[in-house]
């Protein structure tokens, strides 16, 4: 009789300890999807950084260096390039700020599907970008005074929109596929759970 209460124990004490190891694999691997999230976020922003460093630098020396037409693709490309390294920078900032013991479970998931809102609300903007750049250039054969502005400007826009484009989408789809990795791997690890706490004991 004694035994079988000390069985009992030690089988409930097992099953919980099961349970509770469960639990924690869940949050560790939330906390490990959301450090994921926030590398590939991070990577991308030192893409667009870059990217927006290179055009700043090349953009400055072609808007003294260069006339008409040219002078003013640079001209944009510093000035819309001005935006993205701030935009890159204020990223990188909040993201070193994060901390992940603050966060729940939910509230992970729920910023990284936030990313991937802005990222696809971005493309679409993108494409407005460029239909905005090839309007300035259309619009540049009627103008008489700023033609070279309109080219200029036009050919920047579609070019950092087309860039914009790119990166947006190529983002978005890799941490989509990080989402949906994790949530594949995430019914795995509780259907396993489910198995071991379905077991009935019976004495």
């Amino acid at each position: 009789m004694i035994q079988t209460v000390y069985l009992r124990q030690f089988l409930i004490m097992c099953l919980l300890l099961v349970v509770f190891s469960f639990t924690l694999y869940g949050q560790s691997s939330y906390q490990e999807f959301y450090i994921h999230s926030l590398k590939i976020n991070n990577t991308g922003m030192l893409v667009l950084g870059s990217w927006a460093v290179g055009n700043i630098a090349v953009g400055a020396y072609g808007w003294i260096r260069n006339e008409g037409e040219r002078k003013y693709f640079s001209q944009m490309n510093l000035f819309w390039n001005l935006i993205n390294v701030t935009i890159a920078g204020f990223a990188l900032h909040g993201n070193a700020g994060t901390d992940l013991t603050e966060l729940s479970n939910n509230e992970m998931i729920s910023k990284h599907l936030n990313t991937e809102k802005i990222l696809l609300i971005n493309s679409g903007l993108d494409i407005g970008y460029i239909g905005a750049g090839y309007l300035m250039r259309y619009f540049s054969g009627s103008s008489r005074n700023r033609a070279d502005l309109l080219r200029g400007y036009g050919n920047s826009v579609m070019l950092q929109g087309a860039f914009l484009l790119v990166f947006d989408s190529v983002l978005y789809l890799v941490l989509r596929d990080h989402r949906i990795s994790f949530t594949v791997d995430l019914q795995a690890g509780l259907a396993s759970g489910a198995l071991v706490t379905g077991i009935r004991f019976t004495f």
